[in-house]
């Protein structure tokens, strides 16, 4: 097994939580362009002020506060450092396998600017913070087993496709019965349908509330592709942005720790079963070429697509990018723990019920069980998949992997050349199985 660490940086300005972007008059960066470190190593964070053009250039703010975590919690080091002609530097170590990260901010009159970055100290070292539940794979054949006792049942509408790119491909909405709730997607295939000759992708969607995307099916349909891209929640299609709306405020709301008191009871229990039933929809096409199954996901999209690739060997490639649903359990050994951060914490004590059941949905206990080869891409400043717990499951992953460090970013898949890369190594994948069938 190889696996492979780059290094990319999408943006010149690093990314706030949600995607939004920091000053872009304040600056914060590692003194190393890989921002890797050994344990103990001294890590120098170089901060810097950028007047804009209309700005004396000697006019600089005086003071800059800093705060030097470990991805975000204890230990905690913060103060304040004079700006000389804007610039300043922070020091830190970590004595640990995790992430270093600075976050610094300047108060310019009634305005706050703010930076991040952080180091990667010795990440492919990182290990999960609670071993595996002994009965994981048993709860999972099980699982497996309640949703083979209902019939692979799909409705398909036809959907209108009135742009000539589309000429040569049909799609359909399509609802597959799943338990619970049903699998609910855009389906899109080449309209030659020919037998056993395609590859099939399904797309799994990240956070929140809304529809199937139609283009994540149709745009790999014009690739000669039969691809399925899914809604999270098994519901309607197509609906008015209101509906969604009043499902986000209302039943949906608070899905993330529905009946997270229980593996039996949470919410991520039909959506994983979900994503295994679109798998069997997919394989059940009678174009489908039988060996190509991918899968591609980011943030809550990435946890849904190794389970995926866990749950069914069918799947050849599949990719997590900012991966949400990683070490749950993060507070038991001192760090943070990954979307959406689950597990209630009173007094430094959490909550046992969740802790346990959370174990089951944990992308580090999946992450040994898929045989596929997998894409990951991380943000060292991402604060809500942290790249601590990120790490933390993608060193459990034993199969072939791949590793993008977004060292400037943080939690944003709205990105024209994270497409691009996603469209490039998944194509690649489908060129190297075809080239394996006709290999002598």
């Amino acid at each position: 097994m190889k696996t492979t660490v780059l290094l990319m940086s999408l943006l010149a300005f690093p990314l706030a939580a949600f995607g939004g972007p920091f000053s872009s008059k304040l600056s914060v960066t590692t003194d190393r362009p890989d921002a890797l470190y050994r344990r103990g190593e001294t890590v120098s964070f170089e901060i810097k002020w950028k007047n804009t053009t209309t700005e004396p250039a000697a006019s600089f703010p005086r003071e800059v506060h800093w705060r030097v975590s470990k991805d975000g919690v204890a230990p905690v080091r913060e103060g304040t450092l004079s700006l000389k002609d804007g610039h300043a530097t922070v020091t830190g170590s970590l004595d640990e396998p995790g992430f270093l990260q600075c976050k610094v901010t300047v108060v310019e009159g009634d305005v706050t600017h703010t930076a991040m970055a952080a180091a990667g100290i010795e990440p492919m070292q990182i290990k999960p913070s609670l071993p595996c539940p002994d009965d994981f794979d048993a709860f999972w054949t099980t699982q497996k087993k309640r949703l083979a006792a209902v019939p692979l049942k799909s409705r398909l509408t036809p959907v209108p496709l009135a742009n000539e790119q589309d000429a040569h491909i049909e799609a359909f909405d399509v609802q597959v019965d799943c338990v619970g709730a049903p699998v609910s997607g855009y389906y899109a295939r080449p309209a030659s349908g020919r037998a056993g000759g395609y590859p099939a992708r399904l797309y799994v969607d990240g956070a929140g509330v809304r529809s199937a995307h139609l283009f994540q099916a149709k745009d790999w349909a014009r690739r000669d592709v039969i691809s399925l891209a899914i809604n999270a929640h098994g519901i309607p299609n197509a609906k008015p942005e209101a509906f969604y709306d009043e499902l986000t405020k209302g039943a949906l709301k608070l899905y993330r720790v529905e009946g997270r008191e229980s593996r039996d009871t949470w919410y991520f229990l039909g959506m994983f079963l979900r994503v295994q039933r679109a798998l069997d929809f997919l394989a059940a096409q009678p174009e489908w070429d039988g060996r190509t199954l991918i899968i591609e996901g980011g943030s809550q999209g990435g946890a849904q697509s190794m389970a995926g690739a866990a749950l069914d060997p069918r799947v050849t490639f599949y990719t997590a990018i900012i991966t949400a649903m990683c070490d749950h359990s993060g507070m038991v050994a001192g760090r943070i723990a990954g979307w959406p951060k689950i597990v209630p914490v009173k007094d430094g004590v959490p909550e046992a019920a969740v802790l346990e059941a959370a174990r089951y949905f944990d992308m580090v206990n999946f992450a040994p069980r898929i045989k596929a080869k997998g894409y990951f891409w991380v943000g060292f400043v991402d604060v809500v998949c942290p790249p601590t717990s990120v790490y933390a499951a993608y060193n459990q992953v034993t199969a072939p992997k791949e590793m993008i460090h977004m060292i400037t970013n943080g939690h944003n898949l709205d990105n024209t050349r994270l497409q691009a890369a996603l469209v490039e190594v998944e194509q690649r994948h489908i060129a190297e199985q075809a080239v394996a069938v006709h290999a002598p």
